[in-house]
C-alpha cells in the first residue's frame, strides 16, 4: 500500500467505442490502481483484460450505489490507495456517475485528478458543422411532465448550440417535441456509433430528422446537436413606444419606464428614455 500522502481519486476517460482511443497515460493509471470504481465490473473487467491489466479491487459506482460507495472510495484514498473512477464509456461524471463522488471527495480534502479521454458530446459537437464557440450540454431530457416541458421551452429560446443525449427508443418522441417548440426548420445533427466502424453523423433539419427516424430503426445511443435559436428581431420604434406608454400608464416615472422597457427589449436605455421624453 502507498503512503497516505499519495492516495488520490483519479477520473479516467475510457473509449466510447474504439479501444485504440485509450491513451497511454490512462493505461498507466489503470495499471497502477489499487481500486477501480466503475459502473459495471464485467464491462470494465473486459476492458482491463484486453490490455493485460490484472483485476484490481472493484467498487460499483452507479446511479443506485454512488451515495453509499462514496464513503468506501474516500476511505481507500485516505488510507493511501490510488482509486480510479471510470464509467462504461467516456468521461465519468458527465451523464454518468461521478459528480456526487467528486464533490464528496473534495469536501473531505481528497486529491482529485483527471486523465482526459474520449467524450461523445465533444466529438459530436466538433463534427456537427454548427457553431462551437458557445455551446450548452443538456444531457438526457426528463422523460415526461413539467420538467421536460420546461427544458424544451428553454431549448427553444437557447441561442447557443445545444447538445443532448437520447436513447434510440425515445429518439422519435424527442424529435417531435423539438419540432413543436423549435420549429421543423431548426438545424440539427444526429450522431451515433461514434468512433466505431459504422459511425454515422446525419445533418439536416428537425423535420428531416423526423422523416429519417421513420425510415430507419434507430439503434445505439444518440447525440443530438441542435442549432441555437436565431437572434430576436430588433424591436421597432412603435413597439418600444407602446411598451413605454403601458409602463407610464402603470404610474412609473419616465426614468423607471425607460429602464424597464430597455431591459425587456435588450436595447440601450438612452434610446428608450428619448422616446419616453418625447411622449
Amino acid at each position: 500500500m502507498s503512503s497516505s500522502m499519495s492516495g488520490r481519486l483519479v477520473l479516467v476517460g475510457t473509449p466510447i467505442g474504439n479501444l485504440g482511443d485509450l491513451s497511454p497515460r490512462a493505461l498507466e493509471t489503470l495499471s497502477q490502481a489499487a481500486v477501480v470504481a466503475c459502473e459495471d465490473t464485467r464491462r470494465t473487467g473486459r476492458l482491463l483484460s484486453h490490455f493485460g491489466i490484472a483485476s484490481p479491487t472493484y467498487i460499483v459506482v452507479n446511479e443506485h450505489t454512488e451515495g453509499d460507495a462514496a464513503e468506501r472510495v474516500i476511505g481507500h484514498v485516505q488510507r493511501g490507495d490510488v482509486v480510479v473512477l471510470v464509467s462504461d464509456a467516456g468521461m465519468p461524471g458527465v451523464s454518468d456517475p461521478g459528480e456526487y463522488l467528486v464533490a464528496q471527495a473534495i469536501a473531505e480534502g481528497v486529491t482529485v485528478e483527471v486523465v482526459p479521454g474520449p467524450s461523445a458530446l465533444v466529438h459530436a459537437l466538433v463534427a456537427s458543422g454548427l457553431t462551437t464557440s458557445r455551446f450548452v450540454f443538456e444531457g438526457f431530457l426528463p422523460r415526461k411532465g413539467s420538467g421536460r416541458a420546461l427544458r424544451l421551452r428553454e431549448l427553444s429560446e437557447e441561442h447557443r448550440t445545444a447538445i443532448l443525449f437520447e436513447a434510440p427508443h425515445r429518439l422519435e418522441k424527442t424529435l417531435n417535441d423539438l419540432a413543436d417548440v423549435c420549429g421543423g426548420e431548426r438545424r440539427i445533427v444526429l450522431a451515433r456509433e461514434l468512433t466505431k466502424l459504422h459511425e454515422e453523423i446525419w445533418r439536416g433539419t428537425v423535420s428531416g430528422a423526423i422523416e429519417r427516424c421513420a425510415e430507419i430503426d434507430p439503434r445505439g445511443e444518440y447525440v443530438l446537436v441542435l442549432d441555437g435559436a436565431p437572434p430576436a428581431a430588433e424591436p421597432t420604434e412603435v413597439e418600444i413606444r407602446e411598451a413605454v406608454e403601458l409602463a407610464l400608464g402603470r404610474g412609473l416615472s419616465k426614468k423607471d419606464a425607460a429602464a424597464e422597457v430597455a431591459e425587456l427589449f435588450a436595447v440601450a436605455r438612452n434610446r428608450v428614455y428619448e422616446i419616453a421624453i418625447a411622449l
